[in-house]
């Protein structure tokens, strides 16, 4: 197997379209080499807890409300392309995203994590919900199979809330500063939402190589 490591935050719309054209690579190739890991990157670290107004935060960040329509159009047309629902005007708060990557991570450690971060894009992007909230975090760990009470227990300790920060600012330490950012092997990065015929040349020739040291060693 080749690790695949993704760098994401589930309210970031690159990383549902990216995963999404990914996933239809996957699905063309069911014998794919990868194993997915999905790695904590927050496009806003400093966010409140609660999170803030949805409008107020993205006029702010693109200058007015001009700006916030101009950037999320690509977005927008790119979801439509890839098949994907995105209910932008449903989404009334950004929330902090600190505790849906406490989620991504306990569901690492259960095999459930390519599944959670599914259900995250789904209730942020398509049902507009708080993924801020505990509750609804709650709702989407007992949606993977995950032992709801112990998640929510979890979260009051504050476990692993340090360690992802600290991956957070490792990952900017080592240079990625965008999502989301694929990194394959540990050894090629692949930033962006890339389309999926990049993925299915990418499979393809990783399996080649694969193949050609089986040859040799042979």
């Amino acid at each position: 197997m080749v690790k695949l490591y993704i760098f994401s935050d589930p309210i970031c719309p690159w990383c549902y379209i990216g995963k999404a054209r990914l996933d239809a690579a996957l699905l063309e190739r069911p014998d794919h080499p990868f194993e997915i890991e999905w790695h904590p990157f927050m496009l806003n670290p400093d966010m409140p807890a609660d999170g803030m107004d949805r409008r107020a935060y993205l006029e702010a960040k693109f200058g007015g409300k001009d700006g916030a329509v101009q950037a999320y159009l690509p977005v927008q047309k790119e979801a439509e392309a890839s098949g994907l629902t995105i209910n932008l005007d449903k989404i009334e708060r950004t929330p902090s995203t600190i505790d849906a990557h406490r989620l991504i991570h306990w569901a690492h450690l259960e095999g459930r994590q390519t599944a959670t971060v599914s259900r995250l894009f789904q209730a942020y992007f398509v049902d507009g919900r708080d993924i801020g909230d505990r509750a609804v975090l709650g709702d989407i760990a007992e949606g993977t199979g995950m032992d709801r009470e112990m998640v929510e227990r979890l979260f009051e300790t504050g476990a692993d809330e340090a360690n992802i920060r600290a991956r957070d600012i490792d990952a900017r330490e080592k240079g990625v500063n965008a999502v989301p950012t694929f990194v394959i092997a540990n050894q090629h990065v692949v930033p962006g939402a890339q389309p999926t015929d990049l993925w299915l040349k990418v499979i393809d020739e990783i399996q080649q190589g694969l193949r050609e040291s089986d040859d040799t060693t042979h």
